[in-house]
């Protein structure tokens, strides 16, 4: 039998606690769990460590972030002699046979170094949908892969692959993070898992999707709700910027972006557009504080073994 470990990163997550790791209790599929608490506040460290004892429970003294705290549980996981890393948020939980069912898939897919991360279907609080977030992004891939059609006629193949999946479950066989590493601990929160899948797609890897593998993840689509679509929408440009930035594939030279930023400035003034081109300055300078710190990054990403991991 395979070891699975199973890594959760929490923060004030009494509201889930109980069903999620009471889910783990029951998978038909051994598992040793770790968990990273970022310096919760609600109680949730006693009941977690009372309740279930076999949790191997990590205390940060302050909120480090979701991808520097994964990478903790991911470092313990793999010296422990982890084969497999499944991620899993803590407003999330299984079924009894969700990760036999992913195993099974990666037993029978016919290219395992192909394999990045295998994703279950994630179903939303009710049970009876899609996680909102999961099907915006599984919709992105029925062009190429017919997801939808097969689920409608009956059809429904074994495992699908996508250009992403978001990491509230994440199964991760070990050769993944031997080759691809760590999440990278440029963000605190955010689009990390975006770049992530960019490293793993530039590795040569897939990410695959499993229909027969269901879970649950509870989680409410959007921003705050005193956010403006305005302000929605330069926040997304400003994170899409940073993924595209820290992906590998991308040719990214920090004067090559300063003269974008110029040219862009200039064109939307010219053209009487000055809201906007006031938005791109004030993008530019947060940028400029942050290009050195981006090449490093993708550095790291690029050159080094088990990147962001000290393995």
């Amino acid at each position: 039998m395979p070891k699975v470990f199973v890594i959760i990163v929490t923060y004030n997550a009494m509201k889930w606690a109980e069903r999620c790791f009471s889910s783990l209790q029951k998978s038909s599929v051994p598992l040793d769990i770790i968990v990273i608490d970022n310096g919760s506040t609600d109680g949730s460290q006693e009941y977690i460590k009372t309740t279930f004892p076999e949790v191997d429970f990590l205390q940060s003294s302050e909120n480090i972030g979701f991808g520097k705290a994964n990478n903790i549980g991911i470092e313990k996981a793999y010296k422990k002699g982890a084969d497999f890393f499944y991620l899993m948020n803590q407003d999330a939980w299984i079924f009894e046979d969700s990760i036999e069912k992913l195993l099974n898939v990666y037993h029978i897919h016919p290219k395992k170094d192909e394999i990045g991360i295998l994703s279950p279907m994630h179903l939303d609080g009710t049970g009876k949908r899609f996680d909102p977030h999961f099907e915006m992004y599984l919709s992105r891939n029925t062009n190429n892969n017919r997801i939808f059609s097969d689920i409608f006629s009956g059809n429904i193949k074994a495992f699908y692959e996508m250009i992403f999946i978001n990491a509230a479950h994440w199964f991760i066989p070990k050769k993944t993070v031997e080759e691809v590493g760590g999440f990278n601990t440029y963000f605190f929160q955010g689009v990390e898992d975006h770049e992530y899948a960019n490293r793993v797609t530039f590795k040569g890897k897939k990410i695959i999707v499993c229909p027969e593998s269901k879970v649950i993840h509870d989680a409410k689509k959007g921003f705050k709700r005193n956010d403006s679509e305005e302000n929605i929408r330069r926040i997304s440009m400003r994170a899409q910027r940073e993924s595209r930035y820290l992906n590998p594939a991308y040719n990214f030279r920090i004067g090559k972006e300063k003269t974008e930023f110029y040219l862009n400035i200039i064109k939307l003034a010219l053209k009487g557009n000055f809201s906007e081109s006031r938005f791109y300055i004030d993008m530019f300078q947060y940028f400029l504080k942050r290009f050195k710190k981006i090449e490093a990054a993708r550095n790291t990403s690029l050159t080094q073994k088990h990147a962001f991991l000290n393995l």
